[in-house]
């Protein structure tokens, strides 16, 4: 029995967890999700029957004992999963301090970041606000993000976010500034930050997660 990952190559989100599948050696099924076309596949009643809020990812996880197979949403919430059903190779650190140091991280950027530039928002934006400079909004929001993380990591700080170990601030960081890059935002002023991201993109999990790497990439 296989997980299913319902995904889309550009969805940060979706990154997060393909992320995470392949840092613990899971393999499972893809099925994609169009966020575009004909206005956003996600939002069709058979995707909203898995995820009543019409967002990506969702992972559809068998049950050995033969009942209906769960549905879990939001990506941290899977992360967070996989975690504890696959604890090896970890992504907490055993250190108590150092694990909320990670789960911080992890929330600054999936409550304080990304949600500035997710589908809903900017779609939102461009119905009701066509007079607003979208980039600029984009911008302004997640640079303000980028920076509070920037200045909590310089001292947790080693090869990676907390530490020398991946971790799952780690996983939220890539496809944050995949994002930032995508919509233009300048990075230069967060080199811990990039620094983290170039040691993760030398890890084999990491680059095969990467949206460039992804069948449905259009």
């Amino acid at each position: 029995m296989t997980m299913k990952l319902y995904t889309h190559w550009r969805s940060s989100s979706a990154y997060r967890v393909r992320i995470g599948l392949a840092l613990k050696g899971l393999s499972y099924e893809s099925s994609f999700v169009h966020m575009v076309r004909d206005g956003g596949e996600q939002h069709r009643p058979e995707f909203r029957s898995r995820n009543p809020r019409g967002q990506i990812p969702v992972l559809e996880i068998p049950r050995s004992d033969g009942a209906a197979p769960v549905d879990l949403i939001q990506s941290l919430a899977i992360l967070e999963y996989l975690e504890e059903q696959y604890p090896s190779p970890p992504l907490l650190p055993k250190d108590l301090f150092a694990r909320a140091r990670v789960r911080e991280y992890a929330h600054l950027i999936c409550s304080g970041l990304q949600p500035f530039h997710n589908t809903g928002t900017t779609n939102y934006l461009k119905a009701h606000a066509p007079e607003l400079d979208q980039s600029a909004f984009i911008a302004h929001f997640v640079a303000a993000g980028l920076a509070a993380l920037e200045t909590r990591t310089i001292s947790s700080a080693g090869r990676f976010l907390v530490g020398d170990d991946v971790s799952l601030a780690d996983v939220m960081l890539v496809p944050q500034l995949y994002a930032a890059r995508r919509f233009g935002v300048p990075l230069e002023a967060y080199p811990t930050l990039l620094r983290v991201d170039a040691e993760c993109a030398k890890l084999d999990s990491f680059a095969a997660a990467h949206p460039d790497r992804q069948p449905d990439r259009e």
